[in-house]
């Protein structure tokens, strides 16, 4: 099955979302980089999220470079997308120790460490837009969308998922960002934190329902369209020399 993205907006236009299932590009990024349990569940976000931010980039020809330096044995990560959401990155350390927060749950917080979060945006201007913002838990989700208040000025939603087997096999991954534009009623906000905080476990809802199963559990009671359906893969921009 390949990975695809999904971008819907609520009928109101008051909520807008984008979401993947990006099980294979990161199959794909893990195989190339080598990586260890805890680096391929850091890695696989970053580049879930960086494949839904380029995505997400109101420009045909232009790139995204998520850029994540923690003080954790990881090291720092890079990632770099493209309008359509293809993406391709790299580990600093890509074998890192296992550290689990308790049996069976990778902790990618203590991989990555406390650091810095930065997003380059080029869309074609002279100077390419800059945005940085301090590292909260190291988990990626939450640290984009503290971002993205903080820099964009954007109330946002991030989710992230990454099931490593015990075989090192990556069984689902993928992720969501859901925002709301001005004017959004607050009440909006309460409902869409309550969806999310009820919703299954995300790589369960990938792997059981599919990926249109993603916003219609973050959008539940609203009424919404998919606007856009596109595949999205791991892809280098350069030939293979």
């Amino acid at each position: 099955m390949s990975d695809y993205l999904v971008r819907g907006m609520s009928m109101d236009g008051s909520v807008k979302m984008v979401a993947i299932r990006s099980t294979e590009l990161v199959r794909r990024g893990a195989q190339i980089q080598g990586t260890t349990p805890n680096a391929t569940a850091a890695f696989g976000r970053a580049l879930t999220a960086a494949s839904m931010m380029g995505n997400m980039q109101k420009v045909e020809n232009g790139s995204m470079t998520l850029q994540i330096r923690g003080g954790g044995p990881i090291g720092s990560i890079v990632c770099v997308s493209d309008p359509q959401g293809n993406v391709r990155g790299y580990v600093v350390e890509p074998k890192v120790p296992l550290v689990e927060k308790y049996p069976g749950k990778l902790d990618v917080g203590a991989a990555i460490g406390i650091g810095a979060l930065t997003v380059i945006k080029d869309i074609g201007l002279k100077e390419p837009y800059v945005g940085s913002t301090e590292l909260v838990t190291g988990e990626i989700a939450e640290d984009l969308a503290q971002y993205m208040v903080e820099s964009e000025q954007i109330p946002s939603a991030v989710g992230l998922g990454v099931l490593v087997d015990t075989d090192r096999t990556i069984k689902a991954a993928g992720g969501f960002i859901v925002q709301l534009m001005p004017g959004a009623p607050e009440e909006l906000i309460s409902a869409l934190e309550e969806n999310i905080f009820l919703m299954d476990q995300l790589t369960t809802v990938l792997s059981e329902d599919g990926l249109d199963a993603v916003p219609a559990q973050v959008l539940k009671g609203m009424e919404y369209e998919t606007v856009m359906r596109v595949p999205g893969e791991y892809r280098c921009a350069c030939s293979r020399e």
